[in-house]
């Protein structure tokens, strides 16, 4: 399966999608160039993200990315999560958006990194605030 056809299932059929009743930690972000939507859940236990949920509406790059993206995570320790940049999802999304769709494919990234940071009561970096 090519990267395309990949994204594409990841769209039509994404994993993790739905919440986490009791989550540790979650956070919303929005589009407004698109009108994408989504929220990050994640259950947390000592220092690892133990599961992992979204939920929302989205255009296929934005959904697909936060299938692909909450796939890869489980299991990470939250400072792992917390370093993430835009480099490592181009990698676990295997495209560049480029800079149109560049807002989509980080939304869920964003959002992730914010829980994370809330989570453990940190100030948010500036790289994960330019994504």
């Amino acid at each position: 399966m090519d990267y395309a056809e990949e994204l594409i299932s990841n769209y039509e059929h994404p994993h993790n999608k739905g919440r986490i009743s009791g989550a540790d930690a979650k956070f919303h972000e929005f589009n407004p160039v698109c009108g994408d939507d989504l929220t990050i859940y994640l259950k947390i236990k000592d220092g690892r993200i133990e599961d992992v949920k979204f939920d929302g509406t989205g255009c296929a790059i934005s959904i697909a990315s936060a299938s692909m993206l909450t796939d890869e995570i489980k299991g990470k320790r939250l400072s792992e999560v917390e370093g993430m940049g835009f480099e490592r999802l181009k990698g676990i999304i295997g495209i560049d958006p480029g800079p149109v769709r560049l807002k989509c494919a980080t939304l869920s990234l964003k959002a992730l990194k914010k829980a994370a940071f809330l989570y453990e009561h940190k100030k948010v970096d500036g790289d994960t605030e330019r994504l």
